[in-house]
């Protein structure tokens, strides 16, 4: 009678101690939890507290192949041929640049080749995206813009004066009568005179100076790399001339920046007459009136 009686008072503490160790590890369970949220003092402080940088002016970029006119074409590539011909409108259809990411870039190329030479024009636009926190898409660019012209070595406007105006021509060398008497004009024509009689070498052909290779003609200043004042925001020129004998070419390069936009364009000439030598003003000129045109036509809002 005690063993059954013992037995039965067994089993309801066995149910007991279950339902104890259930109820622990429960309480374990939900501990766990807790205490996960006790150990972070300042809940929600891993996501960035710095305020999203401000967007961009410009969302969208032109079409580069179609923008620019046929007019200006023409202009910056002459002897392209009439409208209709083939060959010319395959010249003024141009050469897209190949890109990954036509929102973020795009561009376009025109190849000329003629008798004459070779004249090369590209256009790029640059949307620019600044993925750095509290800093805006246009200080982005801004940032680009600076690191480009310091690559291209561009000096410093100077105040008072307007950078984009044409350097003025260089003097030309005195003509005419000089400084000196007429009599000191006099001794040095009898000098002379007396000094071609005395040398027997003096004559005909003999008196000529030994022939010289003749230089590269140069009819216009050179204005050189420079900033510009009246397109964009910022804006500069990079002009190089090449002139190693038979490879003589001018690379015109005039980049601005139009709030976030960056806008490049490349003008290059190379004459088949090395005696010619591509003009700075002429270069510069054009690739600075296409720059207008792109600002006019899509940055003037």
């Amino acid at each position: 009678m005690q063993r059954k009686a013992h037995r039965l008072v067994a089993a309801p503490v066995a149910g007991l101690a279950a339902a104890v160790l259930a109820a622990g590890l429960a309480g374990c369970s939900g501990g766990s939890g807790g205490s996960g949220g006790d150990d972070d003092p300042k809940p929600g402080l891993g996501e960035s507290a710095a305020p999203a940088a401000e967007p961009g002016k410009y969302h969208t970029l032109p079409e580069p192949c179609g923008y620019v006119s046929r007019e200006t074409l023409r202009r910056m590539l002459p002897g392209g041929g009439e409208d209709g011909d083939p060959d010319a409108e395959k010249l003024y259809r141009g050469q897209p640049t190949i890109t990954y990411d036509a929102d973020r870039r795009v561009g376009c190329r025109w190849n000329q080749e003629t008798p004459d030479g070779t004249r090369r024009l590209s256009v790029d636009f640059e949307r620019v995206v600044s993925y750095q926190a509290g800093v805006s898409d246009e200080e982005r660019a801004r940032q680009l813009y600076d690191k480009l012209a310091d690559a291209a070595h561009i000096p410093e406007a100077s105040s008072g004066s307007s950078p984009s105006a044409p350097a003025k021509a260089p003097s030309p060398p005195p003509s005419g009568k000089d400084k000196s008497t007429p009599k000191d004009a006099k001794g040095a024509k009898d000098a002379k005179s007396k000094g071609a009689k005395n040398d027997p070498k003096a004559t005909g052909a003999s008196s000529r100076p030994a022939a010289t290779a003749t230089p590269p003609a140069r009819d216009e200043p050179e204005l050189g790399s420079r900033p510009l004042d009246d397109v964009g925001d910022d804006a500069f020129v990079s002009d190089r001339l090449t002139n190693g004998g038979a490879d003589v070419h001018r690379d015109v390069t005039l980049v601005f920046r139009a709030a976030n936009i960056l806008v490049t364009i490349v003008y290059h000439q190379q004459p088949t007459d090395r005696t010619h030598v591509p003009g700075s003003q002429d270069l510069q000129g054009k690739a600075h009136g296409l720059a207008r045109e792109i600002e006019a036509g899509h940055f003037s809002n």
